[in-house]
């Protein structure tokens, strides 16, 4: 079965394509009959049915959050100028299908490139690591075969930057990137800051997950969340270095990295940056955000009109983007 192009859909495509269900609005209209809204994603990306009225609900009997389903329909789309949206309009009835019949994760969005492409990028930069203390360090993490195996496919975040199967390892990659060419530049340690960007975010491990409805939080995220989660896997791993333990202070240094990484208190770092190495690794996480933030806007064919240069406003960049129309040579 082909996949219906998200990212590129277009008033009047004809949809008759699988998706996964990743929400189920149950609603009521002004005159007190129920209706219903889907919300469905593929692996390039997710559009909400319109609504689904009462006398055609039997169409989406036994639909469910987390399900596969078969779904026929146009694009259309509504709404106010400069606020308007796409979405699918249901023309038939929405068919479930079996879960042993397909795989979750061809659904979910996933990066463009292979993950090998970003694994040999972080290995380089780890073997050329002079620091042989910082090298076992990240070795913990990085030359555990279990722990790649789980890191390469999990997400960055639920519903934000880097929100993809292997969102996470290429977040990642261009933080240690950015946190290593800054450090060079401003003559920081370059070995501490590509550490701390290697092992800001291997909380999400715990504080994410990849479920039968896509991603979702963990109860270790509405407990500790993934900055103080990352602080603890540090603890955990750090005594196997054996003899070759760390300093008191050392320690101090490097969970001091990833607890300082979001940069300030409201944004969920218990302390901001107190080194120079920790304030360029908050710079360098800020800058693959938001520069993925606004790559997605961009490429979000929902936000723009057909034939528009200018977005509508995007909440994750808080802002109208532009499509340029030309190309530079």
């Amino acid at each position: 079965m082909s996949t219906f192009d998200l990212a590129h859909a277009k008033v009047g495509d004809r949809v008759q394509h699988q998706f996964l269900v990743a929400e189920r609005a149950e609603r009521q209209a002004s005159n007190g009959n129920p209706f219903v809204v889907l919300s469905l994603t593929n692996r390039t990306g997710r559009i909400d049915t319109s609504p689904i009225w009462s006398e055609k609900l039997p169409w989406v009997e036994g639909v469910a959050k987390g399900r596969i389903v078969q779904v026929i329909g146009n694009v259309n789309e509504w709404g106010k100028d400069g606020q308007r949206k796409r979405q699918v309009d249901v023309t038939g009835p929405v068919h479930v299908v079996p879960l042993e019949q397909a795989q979750l994760e061809d659904f979910l969005p996933r990066i463009a490139d292979d993950p090998q492409v970003y694994w040999e990028r972080l290995d380089k930069a780890r073997a050329k690591m002079k620091s042989r203390q910082l090298r076992r360090v990240v070795d913990l993490f990085f030359a555990d075969d279990a722990f790649r195996a789980r890191f390469e496919r999990w997400p960055a975040s639920v519903n934000a930057h880097h929100a993809t199967v292997g969102g996470l390892l290429q977040h990642v990659t261009e933080v240690a990137v950015f946190a290593h060419t800054m450090a060079t530049t401003m003559g920081a340690n370059a070995d501490l800051a590509l550490a701390g960007a290697l092992l800001h975010d291997i909380g999400k491990l715990e504080a994410y997950t990849i479920g039968p409805s896509g991603f979702a939080f963990t109860t270790a995220n509405a407990l500790i969340g993934h900055v103080v989660q990352g602080m603890l896997m540090l603890e955990r791993r750090l005594p196997a270095l054996g003899d070759d333990a760390l300093s008191d202070s050392q320690v101090q240094e490097l969970r001091h990295l990833i607890l300082a990484h979001h940069g300030v208190l409201e944004f969920g770092s218990p302390v901001q940056p107190a080194t120079l190495e920790a304030e360029i690794v908050h710079w360098a996480d800020e800058a693959s955000a938001k520069a993925g933030d606004m790559g997605d806007a961009l490429a979000d064919a929902s936000a723009f009109s057909d034939g528009e240069e200018v977005s509508q406003r995007i909440w994750r960049v808080g802002r109208r983007v532009w499509r340029r129309p030309h190309d530079w040579r």
